[in-house]
């Protein structure tokens, strides 16, 4: 599953990929290439496109959510694998902590497991894309 800004990142990663193994490189390089293109060839075949929700009352896939963890506010979007950066905000749909969030409304509060300890996660809001 990904959203439709995925399905535009996966896109752009076959195009690059396919202008880089049309300039050519050496062999050790273009094979590096072909392989990263056939993943991605791989992955635009199988993917499955998941419009976000206009209107959300619950966590799930596409959604924005906002929670405060540890005393402190955090944005998240749960997205596809292949478009997560968690660094940025946006979290696989099949992370633990989405895994955790999904079906949850503002004002839940949200038991989830984390290295070891139980901590309190509480969602402030879910908004569409």
């Amino acid at each position: 599953m990904l959203t439709p800004n995925g399905a535009r990142q996966i896109e752009q990663a076959i195009a690059m990929l396919s202008q880089q193994v049309d300039a050519g490189a050496d062999s050790d390089a273009l094979a590096a290439l072909k392989r990263g293109l056939r993943y991605w060839h791989a992955r635009h075949a199988t993917m499955e496109i998941v419009e976000p929700i206009a209107t959300p009352s619950t966590v799930a896939f596409g959604t924005h959510v906002t929670i405060k963890r540890g005393g402190k506010a955090k944005q998240l979007h749960i997205v596809g694998e292949d478009e997560a950066d968690p660094a940025a905000g946006p979290i696989a749909w099949t992370s633990p902590i989405a895994r955790a969030l999904e079906g949850a409304s503002p004002g839940d509060v949200v038991e989830f497991q984390a290295a070891g300890h139980e901590e309190e996660i509480i969602v402030l809001s879910v908004t569409g894309a």
